[in-house]
């Protein structure tokens, strides 16, 4: 419980704790908050998926909260739909690097399940003390206007609300919806604001006549809609998706939502404080899904991965869930798996506890790589929605196996406790303290205990904190931190939403036999 009020606190913080000074400036620019303007925007009573809520947590020194982005899923005007909103709490509103992958990683959400957008603007343009960082490379700022343009040509509608300056790239934005919305006299949309316009040539003009709601809603045509206040311009932009023709979802096996059986909260006493600690997954499945009913596939066989089909608010999905290391009949039954719910149009759930698959002399001669490439290929070509969550520990190639984020699940969850890298904390100590001994021998040294203790305790604890669930997070590498108790509900809003996408007939790659 003491890691669950951390993240708890975490998130409040990062949600809400600002400097007086920039709380009292938006006040006097009468100007609601982020979560305001979330909270009008939403259908009243309906939930809201907030994604990446500790983006940027261990990184920019604390002074980018959420990446000073909010991002998520919710219903407007009854469509769902993704939502993307700068926080000019933030620095302005300012786009760091991790605020550009935030916001190309909702919009590749977007283009994955063909979900309509709506931005709500107000940034003062990229960083620029870190523009090297946020311009230049194909996933860095472009890939914004990139995703917007892409989302345009299947035919995705996008609308923006500008409540604030948008300038430099920021302008493209709402230059590149369908729709927009301006808020007179706080909205502006130019391409270079009025310092930069001064310095490049001289002119001086103010923000609201160089490209504020009245030039660009009556002379420029570059926005549809003026507004007198923030929450006329969420009015009418609600009107506008209410317009959009609602989307016909692909068709899987449905059935009456009912509640599981087992309380999701005794998941808190299910789930060990020692990460090396097992447990049944089936516990953890019992506490998400319809009625705590589970058909286990293949029960006897490969045991310590455990598969089977459910329902998550009446959809049925597939669940594959570790209940240990990954062998060669595990490895094979998962692969199997995952083709028979491809073929039956069934979404698959990952519940990732895995510290691999199994090494060793007797394990190599019987072919586990290969019978692991087999479950990677199988999952990597699935062509039905993918969702993962790393419940606990994720390491080695087993998160490949089992859907990392490489593997593009829809979406990818962690829960506050869950650890990811490459080999578990530990063993990365013990290995490179290993090398690092080996090499003073081979210098004519003897290292003494104290001396190798000095070397693995750094090591230990860097490692333990760069694979822990905070550092994941905080570099985009999840879709968020979810509270256990959450889970089932995330999962029954992503697939949902994902339904919104056409499911592609199945089709794979070459098995090694």
């Amino acid at each position: 419980m003491r890691l669950l009020a951390e993240f708890k606190e975490k998130s409040r913080a990062a949600r809400h704790d600002r400097p007086e000074r920039d709380v009292s400036r938006l006040a006097k620019q009468n100007k609601l908050r982020v979560h305001e303007r979330i909270e009008h925007l939403l259908d009243p009573g309906t939930p809201f998926l907030e994604l990446s809520t500790l983006a940027a947590n261990m990184d920019y020194d604390g002074e980018a909260p959420q990446a000073s982005i909010v991002t998520g899923l919710g219903m407007v005007a009854g469509r769902e739909v993704l939502i993307h909103a700068d926080d000019s709490s933030v620095k302005g509103g300012a786009w760091y690097p991790l605020s550009v992958k935030k916001i190309v990683r909702v919009l590749d959400i977007a283009i994955e399940n063909h979900l309509p957008v709506v931005h709500l603007c107000d940034s003062a343009g990229g960083f620029l003390h870190l523009q090297s960082t946020l311009f230049a490379d194909r996933y860095y700022a472009g890939r914004i206007f990139r995703n917007q343009c892409t989302l345009s040509k299947m035919g995705v509608p996008q609308v923006a609300i500008v409540f604030g300056q948008c300038t430099a790239g920021g302008a493209y934005i709402p230059a590149l919806s369908e729709y927009s919305v301006m808020v007179r006299g706080n909205g502006a949309i130019f391409l270079g604001g009025p310092p930069l316009v001064k310095a490049a040539t001289g002119e001086e003009v103010p923000a609201e006549e160089l490209g504020g709601a009245s030039v660009h809603t009556v002379v420029s045509g570059v926005s549809d809609y003026a507004a007198d206040g923030e929450l006329e311009a969420i009015a009418i932009a609600r009107e506008i998706v209410e317009t959009w023709t609602p989307i016909q979802k692909s068709q899987i096996d449905t059935q009456a939502v009912e509640e599981p059986y087992y309380d999701p909260q005794q998941l808190y006493g299910i789930i060990p404080d020692d990460i090396k600690v097992q447990f049944d997954m089936r516990e953890v499945i019992a506490r998400i899904v319809d009625g705590s009913r589970f058909h286990e596939y293949q029960p006897d066989y490969g045991t310590t991965l455990v598969c089977g089909h459910a329902y998550i608010w009446g959809f049925k999905v597939g669940i594959l869930a570790n209940n240990g290391v990954l062998f060669n009949d595990s490895s094979l039954k998962g692969a199997h798996f995952v083709e028979l719910c491809n073929q039956n149009r069934v979404p698959l759930v990952y519940l990732q506890n895995i510290t691999g698959f199994m090494v060793g002399k007797e394990y190599e001669r019987q072919g586990i790589t290969k019978d692991g490439a087999k479950m990677i290929m199988a999952q990597a070509c699935s062509t039905v929605p993918k969702f993962t969550v790393i419940v606990n520990g994720s390491f080695g190639a087993g998160n490949y196996g089992m859907c990392g984020r490489a593997y593009d699940p829809r979406f990818l969850f962690t829960w506050p406790q869950s650890q990811i890298s490459v080999m578990g904390g530990e063993q990365a100590a013990k290995t490179l303290t290993e090398v690092k001994v080996r090499q003073m021998e081979k210098s004519g040294e003897t290292p003494s205990a104290a001396q190798i203790a000095a070397i693995h305790e750094p090591i230990a604890r860097e490692y333990e904190s760069k694979a822990s669930a905070y550092h994941s997070t905080s570099e985009i590498w999840d879709d968020g931190i979810l509270d256990p108790v959450d889970t089932r509900n995330a999962l029954g809003m992503a697939i949902s939403a994902s339904l919104n996408a056409p499911i592609e007939d199945p089709g794979y790659g070459v098995f090694r036999f």
